[in-house]
């Protein structure tokens, strides 16, 4: 069954909604559905199941997250229970899905549950115990806890499987398996992929009844599109993007620029903001009348204004001759929306500028839009106090090349020989670029704020395979077979030294972790890459070679991850059990 298209121009208040749902999307800036939300939200909400293949980023969290908020009682699961479980592959997504549920259903009282590994269990213990209205889990985390006996999924209403191919990929089939075997018979089901493999379309006819299918296409970026843009990231702390942004503007000193944002209540509270530190800044949402708006483009063309701060659905058709720089203060989910932010600077044969600020979780979607522009967008340090002092001295140079040239001193020209009587004309001219760089600072508030230097994110790399290695493959159903027999001690030329991981852009040292579990206990190369993925949060793709013997495994992993990876560990269990992890410097 495939759904039928609501009207394109339905509000969220036209689907059917409870008013307090409503209410908490316009408070949180939400203007208008996307088409995974529009074409999901009917038959979700009507309680049919669902099977949607979308990308990540269409805007799926709200298209399952609201029909479930909207069925569910609060406070109705009793102890150790819930009314909902969203299954999610990595525990940053399980903690952005909770924070989401949490933001929209907020106004009903609803509860939210993040669960997975590196947490401290005793709170979600104690927040179990209790009941709970929406656990958002990890595969693992939440069979961890069906094991304890301290999850009980018998009075379930809804189940969401979200990114279910990614789950399948870091080895979770059979978790899955196990877990929607607790679940009731009459439970409304959702799965959201972005592909639709037959593994997928398998757990779909077993699980899923009847399931009303949506399909949301990618939107496809043509070959040599693209603008004429320098593309630039930098990865910041949400806490300090606003310094961010301010330092990055004073070094750019675009001509005029967009900041977009996600909601219109982002876009409000960075307009106040920026204009409390000394920029022209006007704000453009959906909750602006014609007039305002016009007003507000008026004032950009005209030079009466530096910065317009907007969301993506107010911006649309705006073109702007003058823009030299386009800036994502969030990034967009959509990275189809990415491209047509930027496609508005860098016309007409000019080079435009566009900036986007990252927080380090969000490294995903950097990847998905280099994905689909095919072009690279570069990871930059945060400028320093420093490095904005050097570009002011440069702009006031080139301020003061362009006074000369432009002649018409005469008049100055007094004043000056008045003070070169009493003082070094090198003292005077340096006095006058002093009061000229106050004046131009006047308002502004100081950049000497100190901004942490954050990594750059790890990089998607393909891996050569090595003799005597298992590589991480995701097993199928029934799969017992173990491919790490064939060891070999001689593979590492250099004993002690730190092999390099080659194949992408950039090479990493790796180093090898010595697990204190094998093949007696059960373990198979999908379980560690599995645990490793899920509890430190490490991309699947960066995990080596895996070898299980009968009483250790070892797993290979990019050396600058190693430490946080033997502390996620720690506070986990893999295939039920704790285990010992260290650094392997044993063998060769």
């Amino acid at each position: 069954m495939t759904a039928p298209n609501p009207p394109s121009d339905a509000g969220f208040d036209g689907l059917g909604l409870k008013p307090a749902l409503v209410e908490a999307l316009t408070t949180l800036g939400y203007e208008e559905p996307t088409p995974i939300q529009r074409a999901a939200l009917p038959p979700l909400l009507d309680g049919k199941d669902l099977l949607g293949i979308a990308a990540t980023g269409t805007g799926k969290t709200a298209a399952f997250s609201l029909p479930m908020l909207h069925h569910i009682t609060p406070g109705q699961a009793g102890p150790h229970a819930t009314s909902a479980l969203v299954l999610v592959p990595t525990r940053e997504l399980a903690m952005q899905v909770s924070e989401a549920i949490h933001r929209y259903g907020q106004k009903l009282g609803i509860s939210a549950l993040p669960l997975y590994g590196g947490q401290e269990i005793g709170r979600q213990l104690r927040v179990l115990k209790r009941g709970v209205d929406v656990v958002v889990a990890t595969p693992g985390r939440a069979l961890d806890h069906l094991r304890r006996k301290t999850l009980r999924l018998d009075s379930v209403q809804t189940v969401v499987l979200d990114e279910a191919d990614e789950m399948l990929d870091m080895g979770f089939a059979d978790d899955l398996e196990a877990i929607l075997s607790e679940t009731p018979e009459d439970r409304q089901t959702a799965l959201f992929s972005a592909t639709l493999p037959p593994r997928i379309a398998s757990i779909a006819e077993r699980h899923l009844k009847n399931p009303v299918r949506v399909k949301i296409a990618k939107e496809k970026v043509e070959p040599g599109s693209m603008p004429r843009v320098r593309q630039t990231a930098y990865v910041v702390p949400r806490a300090y993007k606003v310094a961010t942004l301010g330092r990055v503007l004073d070094l750019e000193a675009p001509s005029a620029a967009i900041v977009f944002c996600r909601t219109r209540t982002e876009v409000d509270e960075l307009t106040l903001s920026l204009n409390g530190r000394g920029w022209r800044a006007h704000a453009l949402h959906g909750g602006m009348t014609q007039e305002q708006r016009g007003r507000v483009i008026k004032q950009l063309k005209s030079q009466g204004t530096d910065l317009l701060i907007a969301t993506d659905v107010a911006a649309r058709g705006l073109d702007i001759p003058r823009l030299s720089h386009v800036v994502n203060f969030d990034v967009p989910n959509a990275p189809e929306a990415y491209v047509h932010r930027i496609g508005r600077t860098g016309r007409a044969g000019r080079e435009g500028v566009a900036i986007t600020l990252l927080e380090p979780r969000e490294h995903r979607l950097l990847r998905n839009i280099e994905k689909l522009t095919g072009q690279r967008i570069d990871v930059a340090t945060v400028p320093t106090v420093a490095d904005l002092r050097v570009r002011r001295m440069d702009l006031l140079r080139a301020s003061m090349r362009e006074a000369l040239l432009a002649g018409e001193l005469e008049s100055f020209r007094g004043v000056v020989e008045g003070l070169a009587s009493e003082f070094d004309v090198l003292d005077v001219a340096a006095a006058a670029l002093k009061l000229l760089q106050e004046a131009r600072d006047e308002g502004h508030e100081s950049a000497e704020e100190e901004i942490p230097t954050l990594p750059p994110p790890s990089e998607r790399r393909e891996r050569p395979e090595r003799p005597g290695f298992a590589r991480a493959q995701p097993p199928q159903r029934g799969e017992r077979t173990e491919r790490g027999d064939r060891f070999e001690r001689a593979e590492r030329p250099d004993r002690g030294a730190p092999a390099r991981r080659r194949g992408g852009p950039q090479d990493w040292e790796i180093t090898r972790l010595h697990i204190n579990a094998g093949r007696n206990a059960g373990m198979r190369p999908a379980d560690l890459v599995g645990a490793i993925a899920g509890e430190s949060g490490l991309d699947s793709s960066q995990i080596g070679a895996i070898h299980i013997a009968d009483t250790y495994s070892l797993v290979e992993v990019p050396e600058r991850e190693a430490s946080r990876i033997i502390a996620a560990l720690k506070q986990a269990t893999v295939r039920g059990r704790k285990v010992a992890v260290r650094p392997d410097r044993d063998r060769a």
